[in-house]
């Protein structure tokens, strides 16, 4: 059995739910009540199989009532399940159906999987592929190497943007006008750690400038180390490949030297894999 490492980014993360104020309802293209509906959906957590409707409440900052209403017709479409015995609603096989939808219309992911398992056996950790979902990047695929010790996440596993080395580097390469505005929000969220956040995002930057990938190292998990690569796809959806373990076992001379290199590498010939297809 492998020895386990890391679970926190498979906890809630309240800032990840959004806020609907005034200027909402006054976007003739944008629908409150289905927002709210989806908003709703959005609280559940991975490993996270029912919640009630105080903590939907909390999570989503609506009224209970208004709670209530959503989860009883998300329950009737079936995206949510109610659990009569527990009194608490957990995510129905409609959102299973949309969730493997988009994964199967991710074509990249069968093009990388070969390429991240051979630098996962060669690192002896583990190597994901994520996108950017508000202020969290998203694993859409995760592979595993053959090492006793591993970092266990899977796909869906959340990880905060601004802090994780995937998060770093899909920042690094985005449009300036998109990571000022992420950062905004961010800097909004933590006003008293801004400025170690703010830090680890300008060495990202300069890291990818001249390295083209960008480190982690116990600044969003003091357990875990890991570097990661940014990726855009050919139909432009832009993504982020990272490389990570133990922070006792993965050293930052180990990462900077040898497997960023190598996460380079592989960024450069899944780039030219996709190119003959």
């Amino acid at each position: 059995m492998k020895n386990t490492v890391g679970s926190s980014g498979q906890q809630f993360e309240q800032r990840d739910i959004a806020r609907f104020d005034d200027g909402a309802s006054t976007d003739r293209q944008f629908v409150t009540s289905l927002a709210r509906g989806l908003e709703v959906l959005r609280c559940f957590a991975p490993r996270e199989r029912y919640l009630g409707l105080s903590e939907l409440a909390r999570r989503t900052n609506l009224p209970k009532a208004t709670v209530a209403r959503l989860a009883g017709t998300l329950a009737k479409l079936g995206y949510l399940r109610y659990e009569e015995s527990l009194g608490k609603y957990g995510l129905g096989t409609g959102v299973l159906s949309l969730g493997y939808s988009m994964l199967s219309n991710l074509d990249i992911r069968d093009v990388a999987r070969p390429f991240m398992q051979e630098l996962a056996e060669y690192a002896r950790a583990s190597v994901a592929v994520g996108v950017r979902d508000r202020l969290s990047v998203v694993y859409v695929e995760w592979v595993r190497s053959s090492a006793p010790i591993t970092v266990m996440r899977g796909v869906g596993v959340r990880l905060p943007i601004a802090t994780t080395s995937m998060g770093r580097a899909y920042l690094a390469a985005a449009p300036e006008s998109e990571r000022n505005e992420v950062l905004e929000q961010v800097r909004r969220l933590d006003e008293s750690d801004w400025p170690r956040i703010k830090r680890g995002i300008d060495q990202a930057v300069r890291d990818f400038e001249e390295r083209g990938f960008c480190l982690s190292i116990g600044d969003w998990d003091k357990d875990i180390a890991s570097v990661a690569a940014p990726f855009t796809a050919p139909d432009g959806t832009r993504m982020a490949f990272n490389c990570g373990g133990p922070a006792f076992v993965m050293s930052r001379d180990t990462l900077e030297n040898d497997i960023g290199p190598h996460l380079v590498d592989l960024v450069q010939r899944l780039g030219a894999a996709v190119g003959r297809r």
